[in-house]
């Protein structure tokens, strides 16, 4: 391999890591009290699993099967690997064991970006995309549906069950009562379990409406789902979402606020909201909560406009350019001059703002900042669908995904 490869970089990078929550997990079953006791080391070594998952990720590859594959075929893979080569199965277990300590990695790697001056700051900007959840949405069904079904199949359930019988009876006649009693027919099982498939459903719906209820303080006159609540039955933690095409998919938002120096990616999180609009406020903390400051000014586009969130970050003494209002592209209203007047609303002050010569460049900048750090994971690395199921294993595999943006931009840099 060239001198200063990716494959290279990525060892040295993990060398600096603390890895001690990883480390911890095979201390503990070592001495019998972890989940299920080792004898003697782990096969490999939990620095190289590390650095080959990381690896896998920069180079688009988060597929257990194709890692293994590549430890096999490919050059860079080898190297990392220490020409070993894991099974899938231990590259996935690996992943599902130590993804809390895989997440807790993100920080540590946005500290050496710091430390490599690529974080200043002084201009952060926020936005969402929505990628697909490991689910189809032909797998999801309304509550409304779930209610007709539900009767439906409980008549065809009750039917067969008559059926069955009827059969019995008839066969006791014909041959006696030593014939075992558990038989249940093949279309029955079927019936049975999809019943119950959607009366669980149902039932999580009904919670989740009634905690929504209560957390409103409206639980006598609210706490039904509403007819086109939907849940899937393969991934039910996503959501149908709207996609960046405009069709509409299983799917999960995904958060991220990018710097402006290098767009590094400061702060991260997946949600199963459809909208941005309640994801400023976390984001913004989150980022203060990582490095341990505030961004000196924020840009975030109308889907996270609210009065509220504009009033929080100027509470906290960040300068804000949120627009209240769609730009279609190509739109380009004439700036505005003068004295603010004095009746203005609150919103029309927003507006004002982001039309002054400053405002306009300062939004301006918001697209070139955190649009093609999208791109370059979904166009460049092949992000179009996560392997993982459920919000929190989501999130993991989405900070995977962030921490190695994030690692490719230290790289570049360092070979700049």
């Amino acid at each position: 391999m060239p001198e200063g490869d990716l494959a290279y970089f990525v060892i040295d990078l993990v060398d600096t890591l603390d890895l001690s929550e990883v480390y911890a997990f095979y201390d503990r079953a070592a001495n019998g009290r972890g989940r299920k006791a080792a004898s003697g080391q782990p096969a490999y070594h939990p620095k190289m699993m590390t650095a080959l998952l990381l690896y896998g990720y920069c180079m688009g590859t988060p597929s257990s099967r194709r890692i293994a594959k590549l430890c096999e075929r490919d050059a860079g893979y080898r190297v990392v690997s220490a020409d070993q080569q894991p099974n899938f199965r231990t590259i996935s277990e690996f992943r599902r064991i130590h993804l809390a300590a895989l997440i807790g990695l993100f920080v540590q790697v946005l500290l050496v970006a710091r430390e490599a001056g690529l974080v200043k700051l002084g201009h952060v900007a926020l936005d969402g995309t929505k990628v697909k959840a490991n689910a189809s949405k032909h797998k999801a069904m309304s509550y409304a549906r779930m209610t007709e079904k539900e009767r439906a199949l409980a008549a065809e359930v009750a039917a067969l069950l008559d059926q069955a019988e009827e059969v019995d009876a008839r066969e006791d006649g014909l041959y006696g009562k030593d014939k075992r009693g558990d038989e249940v027919p093949e279309e029955l099982r079927f019936r049975e379990g999809r019943l119950k498939k959607i009366r669980e459903a149902k039932a999580a719906l009904e919670a989740a409406a009634k905690e929504k209820a209560r957390a409103e303080g409206k639980l006598d006159e609210d706490d039904k789902p509403k007819p086109k609540d939907q849940r899937n039955f393969t991934d039910p933690e996503s959501k149908i979402m709207k996609m960046g095409d405009g069709s509409f998919d299983q799917a999960y938002n995904c958060q991220a606020a990018v710097d402006s120096e290098a767009q590094i990616i400061v702060a991260r999180q997946a949600t199963d909201a459809g909208n941005d609009k309640q994801q400023l406020e976390p984001m913004t903390d989150q980022i203060e909560e990582n490095l341990g400051e505030k961004p000196k000014r924020e840009s975030a586009d109308s889907g996270y406009y609210s009065e509220g969130n504009v009033k929080y970050l100027r509470g906290k003494e960040i300068d804000d350019y949120v627009c209240p209002n769609r730009v279609k592209h190509g739109e380009n209203p004439p700036p505005v001059r003068g004295r603010i007047p004095k009746d203005l609303r609150f919103i029309d002050r927003v507006r004002r703002k982001l039309l002054t010569k400053k405002g306009r460049v300062t939004y301006g900048k918001r697209k070139e900042i955190v649009e093609p750090v999208f791109g370059q994971m979904k166009r460049v690395r092949g992000l179009r669908q996560f392997l993982l199921r459920g919000l929190i294993k989501v999130h993991g595999e989405w900070s995977l995904w962030c921490t190695t943006h994030n690692i490719l931009k230290i790289w570049s840099a360092q070979a700049r």
